[in-house]
């Protein structure tokens, strides 16, 4: 029986024999059948629901392929100094939270970035205790490769002058050597180790506010890099039917012995929560400027960032996984780092191949990709690993490129050059790093322009921009494949998911001026709409 049939719209398919129909049926959670709208409505029986578009542009459920999703839930509860435009406003929010906190409660919050304001200084424990003497302080930067912290949190910590650094990680020190209240990379473990647990409950209800929002946004689906709390809550959700969003949930590299003692491998679950790949960082961040360079950054003669994993360490954790059936995927954000991690897959898919093993078997990624030195940019397409990049990264970070990566910036956050050369490319946010709101994204790849414009008509290097179809396959087809899902997901045609968005204005056909002004009009995951309505 056909539970719907959705007409009189014009549905992008991705299906080959038929690109555009007017008209789907929807049964059991699935599309079976498209095409003209007196066929599909002479499929309909009493029972069916007919539903009329209006002439809306529907399209294949948008995938955000990386995303932090719990603490993307997280942040809707914590001070927000996301961009802030200078430190004094951060400053003044910490003393806002923390007057309404019992003494000994801990002040959280996340989003600043020090290029945005006048000096583009790093801030320091300094700014933070006269407005928090009695509460520890732990503000993530926007990359989350930085933390500022106030002298209460390294207290309690018991980080001192004495303390060394950890592996894969700096504390910040002022002339004196004493802890000047920065962290960088795994430096905040030895703050983050003595924070408060949310109950599962807790990241459960923080979840499942924001599914509202993504599923507002136009999301049906993301691919998961937080730790095993945010698997935990997921499946709380699906346990209660509650989660409407299909979840992939990586695996970071503390925790992969377990997965694979246990037997986990890639694809283990069902169509709404199945396990990825493992996941672990080669480097830090532009930002920050801990991303691991082949050449210093300008103006920085000593600096080529920081190595979070060596090579070796890397290897040794990618061909465990890989004889054990799980994909690994790497973040790597500077040029060295990309480099390393593409010689590591070089090794690895020698040892599949003569185990008879494909590329399809082993779905490798790299996490951003955000600068590749010329002789690396073909790589990824010989190899089969997969793109994960984020558009919007190059409109919200490219400022701080030119600063920092100088002349390289020609193949920096560019994902045209991969699709150019062959490589698949699956598309995300970096949530919270950047909004989750797939529109933003797609502005930002078909104009490579910030929201308000900038740096002017036609874009940072518009010689990378993408087409609209490039970017809606980069968010559906692209993150279809990187999850194993390629055969039913990403696309509108018979067999598969009943994943959709309607939308209030045809955007391969608008002036990209007006997609960010373009609304959601409704979201349906698994035939059923989680959002909206027609």
């Amino acid at each position: 029986m056909i539970d719907t049939v959705l007409f009189n719209g014009r549905i992008v398919t991705h299906a080959p024999d038929l690109p555009r129909a007017s008209a789907i049926a929807i049964s059991g959670g699935r599309v079976v059948a498209y095409g003209m709208d007196d066929d599909m409505l002479d499929l309909a029986t009493a029972h069916t629901r007919r539903e009329n578009l209006g002439g809306r542009l529907v399209i294949p459920g948008l995938t955000d392929a990386h995303l932090h999703w719990m603490w993307t839930a997280r942040i809707l509860r914590e001070v927000d100094v996301f961009e802030v435009p200078d430190k004094q406003v951060a400053v003044n929010r910490v003393a806002e939270r923390a007057r309404r906190l019992p003494p000994g409660g801990w002040v959280i919050g996340y989003g600043w970035y020090q290029d945005l304001w006048p000096d583009r200084r790093f801030p320091s424990r300094h700014d933070l205790d006269p407005v928090s003497p009695d509460h520890p302080v732990y503000l993530r930067s926007k990359s989350a490769h930085a933390f500022w912290v106030n002298s209460k949190a390294l207290e309690i910590s018991g980080i001192t002058r004495d303390t060394p650094d950890p592996d894969g990680g700096k504390i910040g020190r002022d002339a004196n050597g004493e802890p000047d209240g920065m962290l960088y990379e795994n430096a905040a473990q030895l703050v983050m180790r003595h924070m408060p647990p949310d109950s599962l409950e807790d990241i459960a209800a923080m979840m499942h506010e924001a599914q509202g929002l993504a599923l507002a946004s136009g999301l049906t689906g993301f691919h998961d890099f937080d730790g095993p709390d945010s698997l935990r809550a997921l499946q709380l959700l699906r346990s209660r039917d509650q989660l409407h969003l299909r979840a992939l949930k990586q695996i970071n590299d503390p925790y992969i012995g377990a997965a694979i003692e246990s037997g986990l491998r890639f694809g283990f679950g069902d169509d709404w929560l199945r396990i990825g790949a493992l996941k672990m960082f080669a480097d830090g961040a532009l930002g920050p400027r801990t991303a691991h360079m082949l050449e210093p950054y300008v103006g920085e003669p000593d600096n080529l960032g920081i190595i979070v994993k060596t090579g070796v360490e890397m290897y040794e954790l990618a061909s465990r996984a890989s004889r054990n059936g799980l994909p690994t995927t790497i973040h790597a954000i500077g040029d060295a780092a990309v480099r390393t991690v593409l010689d590591v897959f070089e090794r690895v898919r020698m040892e599949e191949a003569e185990r008879g093993e494909t590329p399809d078997q082993r779905r490798h990624r790299i996490e951003h990709v955000q600068l590749i030195h010329p002789d690396d940019v073909g790589r990824l397409a010989k190899l089969g690993i997969i793109a994960s990049m984020q558009p919007i990264h190059a409109t919200s970070d490219y400022p701080a490129n030119q600063n920092y990566w100088g002349d390289r910036c020609n193949l920096a956050y560019n994902p045209r050059i991969q699709l150019d050369l062959g490589a698949r490319v699956a598309f995300g946010s970096d949530s919270p790093v950047d909004t989750f709101k797939p529109m933003e994204g797609i502005y930002a790849a078909v104009t490579r322009r910030k929201t308000d414009g900038a740096p002017g008509p036609d874009g940072w290097y518009p010689e990378n921009r993408l087409t609209m179809d490039e970017t809606i396959r980069g968010y559906t087809q692209g993150a279809a494949y990187a999850a194993g899902m390629e055969d039913r997901l990403g696309a509108l045609q018979p067999g598969y998911l009943a994943d959709l968005v309607v939308l209030g204005a045809d955007i391969y056909n608008i002036p990209h001026d007006e997609l960010l002004e373009t609304p959601v009009v409704a979201t349906m995951t698994g035939g059923v709409w989680r959002y909206g309505g027609v």
